[in-house]
């Protein structure tokens, strides 16, 4: 088994920063790719952002991209969301979750392990 442990969320005004982390224990993050996935209030969940085991494929959704980069630490076991020019409609409780056989994919029902969420909020 896996855990998975999202921090840093928090308030924040329109044009902030955020850095999100995600925290794994139980096993290696070097043997899983790891998504962001986010749900706002009445919205379904969406893709955020993926990378692969090893750091090589990244993807974001066009949402986010240009502001939010992802980054993965094997040896810390850990996986980082740097968010900027963060917009009201960012707002929403992220997740982390890690995929064993894919390599950054942006489907959340192919991810086995999810942590339990922080919340961003963005607004004046």
């Amino acid at each position: 088994q896996m855990q998975l442990v999202e921090s840093g969320g928090g308030l924040v005004q329109p044009g902030g920063s955020l850095r999100l982390s995600c925290a794994a224990s139980g096993r290696p993050l070097s043997d899983y790719a790891v998504g962001w996935f986010r749900q706002g209030p009445g919205q379904e969940r969406e893709f955020v952002s993926a990378i692969s085991w090893s750091g090589g494929n990244i993807r974001y959704a066009d949402s986010v991209k240009g502001r939010f980069t992802i980054s993965k630490d094997n040896a810390k076991n850990a996986v980082s969301l740097q968010m900027n020019n963060l917009k009201p409609e960012d707002t929403a409780a992220y997740y982390c979750a890690a995929d064993r056989w894919g390599s950054g994919r942006n489907n959340g029902y192919d991810y086995e392990y999810w942590g339990q969420g922080t919340q961003v909020t963005v607004s004046s």
